[in-house]
């Protein structure tokens, strides 16, 4: 599953995600599945047609990632791979940090950084012209509503019963982020 919100300048993606890590850190073998989140960059283009023609949009560049993961081999709800990329190079994620913040209470701690996009774009180290006032205002308001999307997914993430029905479910629609 795919949910795209959008503002001005900024977006957020929200999927599902399954992968097992084909050169994996010490402690971080095994596949992981949860839910990933990314703040991308938002492109839109001239009409193509009338007044009436639909606008082009492209959900371009990430500039900050959040996989709530966890081992499929742990505990559901353990969050034990939980991480985010406070960095991105270009569409490559930089390291992955653990907080213990984000592991402890995911949703909490999404939702605080999703209502302060200011904070998160100097974190990442983005220019300020990022974003627009308006997307700081529209992702503050929306983050209760995401922060939802983000949960019940993890909810029917955590409802694949064994590995195998997770590969087939929703290893596909790991590349959609």
């Amino acid at each position: 599953m795919l949910y795209l919100f959008g503002f001005e300048q900024i977006g957020v993606a929200v999927s599902d995600i399954y992968f097992v890590d084909p050169n994996p850190e010490r402690g971080q073998e095994g596949a992981e599945r949860g839910v990933r989140l990314e703040l991308r960059r938002l492109e839109q283009s001239e009409l193509k047609g009338s007044i009436y023609s639909a606008r082009p949009i492209t959900v371009e560049r990430p500039l900050w990632r959040v996989d709530l993961l966890e081992s499929v081999s742990g505990t559901p709800g353990s969050f034990d791979r939980t991480h985010h990329h406070p960095g991105m190079n270009g569409w490559e994620p930089g390291r992955r940090v653990f907080d213990h913040a984000l592991s402890g209470e995911p949703l909490k701690w999404l939702a605080e950084r999703l209502s302060d996009l200011e904070g998160v774009l100097k974190e990442v180290g983005a220019d300020p012209g990022e974003a627009t006032p308006a997307d700081a205002t529209g992702l503050r308001e929306r983050a209760p509503e995401i922060v939802e999307i983000v949960g019940r997914l993890l909810d029917r993430v955590r409802a694949t019963a064994t590995p195998d029905e997770a590969t087939t479910s929703t290893s596909l629609r790991a590349s959609w982020l």
